[in-house]
C-alpha cells in the first residue's frame, strides 16, 4: 500500500478562497503544515475581471495584512444608484440611492481586481505551504483520525481536515456523497469590462430590467465592471457580438450615464441558479465558498459569502488546534457549520427574492415594488440597515471580520 503524504489541513482548490484559508491558518497555527491540491496549475488569473469586497470581508484582509497591496488598485465604492424599467421604456426613473459609507468614511464595499488579489495571496503563501498542482483526485476517503485524497498518479495525501474549496461543481463534495439544493434561473450571468469616457465618481449602477438586473461597477481610472443578467435564450446573441456592436448595446441600456463606451475584455457567460450543499461538512470534510453554496449575482455576495466561511472555520481549526484537540473532529466541524448555515440560508432567500421580484414586466408588480424602493430610501434607519447586511458588517461572529487577529 503506498505511504501517505501527511499535512495538517489539506485544502483542494486554489482560487482567492482557498489561497485566504491557506493564509489565516498558516499566520494563526504556528506550525502548522498545510497542503493545497489543484487541478490547474497556481496561477494569478490574466483577465480584467475585478470582484466586490464588502466592508466585512476587506476586514479579513486587513487583519491578515495583505489589505494595503490590495487597495493599492481597489476602487472604492462611494455610492449606488438604484433605477427601474419596463420592456421598451425610454426613461429609467432612479428610485433608490446610497451613499457608500457603512461608517464615516469607510466604504461599504471596494472593487478588487481578480489579478491584483490572486497575486497578493499567492505571494503571501506560496512559501509557507506545500502546494501539488497540477493535480487530479480520483478519490477521497474519511477513515478514522484522517482524510485521505488518492490522486491520479497513485499519491495519497492525508489530513485530519481536508476543505472543499473547489467550486460548485465540486468534485470533491461528490465523492463524500454531499447533495445539493438546485434551483435553474433560466438566466445567463454576462460579465465584462468597459472603459468609458465620462468619470463615474465611484458610483455604482444597478438598473433592474424585464431580464435581470444590469450593474455597472467602478474600477480604477474611467473604467467599470459590468455584469449583467438575461435570459439564457436570448444570452447566446449578446456573446456573439464583436466588441464595437456590444459597446452599442451597453450604451443603449446605460444611456448618458457614462458617455461613449469601449469594451476591453472579452464577453463570458455563464449560467445562473441557486444551489446550497445539504450539509456543510462530512466525516474530515469541510465545504467552503462556492462547494458550499451558490447564490444570484444580483447582490455580489457570492465571493464575500466565501470569505466569510474562511473566517468562521479558521478560527474554528485555531482554537482547536491551541487547546491541542483534534482540528478535523465532529465538534469542530459542527461549530463551523453552525456558524455559516443561517447566515448563508439569509443571503441564499434575499437574492433569490430580488431575482424573483424585480426579473419581471408584470405592471402591478413593477408598481410595487417601485413604491417599497421610494419608502425605502425616505427611510433612513432602514437604509442604514440594508448597508450594513449588504457590507457583512456585524458586531458578532467569527474576529476576522471585526478585523481582529486569530
Amino acid at each position: 500500500m503506498t505511504k501517505a503524504e501527511h499535512h495538517d489541513v489539506l485544502i483542494v482548490g486554489g482560487g482567492p478562497v482557498g489561497l485566504t484559508l491557506a493564509l489565516a491558518l498558516i499566520q494563526s497555527a504556528r506550525g502548522i503544515k498545510v497542503g493545497l491540491v489543484d487541478r490547474r496549475p497556481l496561477t494569478v488569473p490574466r483577465d480584467n475581471r475585478a470582484s466586490a469586497i464588502a466592508a466585512g470581508v476587506r476586514r479579513v484582509f486587513e487583519a491578515l495584512g495583505v489589505w494595503p497591496q490590495m487597495q493599492a488598485e481597489a476602487q472604492a465604492i462611494t455610492a449606488m444608484r438604484i433605477t427601474d424599467s419596463g420592456k421598451g421604456d425610454i426613461s429609467r426613473p432612479t428610485f433608490l440611492t446610497f451613499d457608500g459609507d457603512v461608517a464615516p468614511g469607510e466604504a461599504f464595499a471596494h472593487m478588487v481586481p481578480n489579478r491584483v488579489s490572486g497575486q497578493v495571496l499567492l505571494d503571501a503563501v506560496k512559501d509557507a505551504i506545500s502546494v501539488i498542482a497540477p493535480t487530479e483526485i480520483t478519490g477521497f476517503i474519511a477513515d478514522g483520525d484522517a482524510g485521505r485524497l488518492v490522486l491520479a498518479d497513485g499519491r495519497i495525501l492525508s489530513a485530519p481536515l481536508v476543505v472543499a474549496a473547489d467550486g460548485g461543481q465540486s468534485a470533491l463534495r461528490g465523492m463524500a456523497g454531499i447533495g445539493i439544493i438546485a434551483h435553474d434561473y433560466g438566466q445567463t450571468g454576462l460579465v465584462t469590462t468597459i472603459a468609458h469616457e465620462l468619470p463615474h465618481d465611484g458610483v455604482a449602477y444597478e438598473h433592474f430590467r424585464p431580464a435581470g438586473p444590469f450593474a455597472s461597477l467602478p474600477l480604477p481610472g474611467n473604467r467599470s465592471s459590468l455584469v449583467w443578467t438575461e435570459r439564457s435564450e436570448d444570452a447566446p446573441r449578446f456573446l456573439a457580438l464583436d466588441n464595437t456592436a456590444l459597446a452599442a448595446e451597453i450604451e443603449a441600456v446605460m444611456g448618458s450615464t457614462l458617455g461613449s463606451v469601449t469594451v476591453e475584455d472579452k464577453l463570458m457567460g455563464f449560467p445562473l441558479k441557486l444551489q446550497i450543499a445539504r450539509d456543510f461538512v462530512a466525516p474530515r470534510l469541510a465545504l467552503v465558498g462556492d462547494a458550499a453554496h451558490v447564490v444570484h449575482p444580483i447582490a455580489g455576495q457570492g465571493l464575500n459569502l466565501g470569505l466569510k466561511d474562511v473566517a468562521a472555520l479558521a478560527e474554528a481549526v485555531v482554537d482547536a488546534t491551541r487547546l491541542g484537540l483534534d482540528h478535523g473532529s465532529d465538534d469542530v466541524l459542527a461549530r463551523y457549520q453552525s456558524w455559516r448555515r443561517l447566515d448563508t440560508s439569509s443571503m441564499a432567500a434575499m437574492t433569490d427574492g430580488l431575482n424573483r421580484l424585480f426579473s419581471n414586466d408584470v405592471a402591478p408588480v413593477r408598481a410595487l415594488r417601485d413604491f417599497g424602493l421610494g419608502l425605502v430610501d425616505r427611510a433612513g434607519p432602514i437604509k442604514a440597515a440594508l448597508i450594513r447586511t449588504a457590507s457583512g458588517v456585524s458586531g458578532s461572529g467569527p474576529k476576522l471580520l471585526s478585523g481582529l487577529p486569530l
